[in-house]
């Protein structure tokens, strides 16, 4: 059930954003705000399941199929769109795009990220699958299992590891690109996963943790939105 979901979710961005594509052509920034928001909605509200399926057996061998998997049907069907707010930071920083369009994308991005969390209590809420059940007294899941000192380093090392795997691919050819970052992916899911969740998305952190950002906001912002951020500057300073 959880699978056919996901697969639902998938197929139905894709209508989503060819239609968007289609219609608003002429209408740039609106054209881009949902393309954006589709994508990034798409990558929420699957992990999101994802993140359900951890404890499935065998483990961690399903959990890390399914995020490999899954990673790279999102590359391959949500090409050209970033759903990263650290990611948008780089076409900023070199002129590539204005700072209002990287604005609209990282508002896109975190609107996304909302409305995939609100869509995935109310699945949860009908209890389809065993998974389902009991998700939604969960509260803080607290993906944080060290110290906040550690968490921050560990987000700012995964970020900047991932970000610079993503500069040096860009030459490669796409149908091999799209598995080289998806197997990056998942070694750092399986290094880090059990310490901080190895989330390296400030828009993905806040879909999949809302409530611990209530509780904890200035710890989680820390580890989740301001040192993948920092690990992404510290790339453009170094280039």
């Amino acid at each position: 059930t959880s699978l056919l979901l996901m697969a639902g979710i998938v197929v139905t961005v894709g209508l989503c954003r060819r239609l968007t594509r289609r219609r608003l052509r002429s209408h740039q920034r609106l054209c881009t705000f949902l393309l954006e928001m589709f994508s990034t909605f798409q990558i929420c509200a699957c992990t999101n399941e994802l993140c359900l399926l951890g404890n499935v057996e065998p483990k961690p061998h399903t959990a890390l199929t399914l995020t490999y998997g899954f990673t790279v049907l999102h590359g391959l069907t949500l090409t050209g769109s970033i759903c990263n707010p650290c990611g948008t930071l780089q076409p900023m920083w070199g002129g590539g795009i204005s700072v209002k369009m990287g604005g609209l994308k990282i508002g896109a991005q975190f609107v996304a990220a909302v409305l995939a969390r609100v869509f995935m209590h109310f699945v949860w809420s009908l209890e389809m699958a065993e998974p389902h059940l009991g998700a939604l007294s969960q509260g803080c899941s607290n993906p944080m299992q060290t110290t906040e000192t550690q968490a921050c380093c560990i987000e700012l090392l995964f970020s900047v590891v991932f970000q610079l795997t993503v500069l040096r691919v860009e030459s490669v050819n796409p149908k091999y690109k799209v598995h080289l970052i998806a197997l990056l992916i998942t070694m750092l899911v399986y290094a880090g996963g059990n310490l901080t969740g190895a989330i390296f998305n400030p828009a993905l952190a806040f879909s999949l943790h809302p409530n611990c950002f209530y509780d904890k906001f200035l710890s989680y912002s820390l580890v989740y939105w301001i040192a993948p951020s920092l690990g992404k500057f510290l790339i453009l300073y170094l280039r």
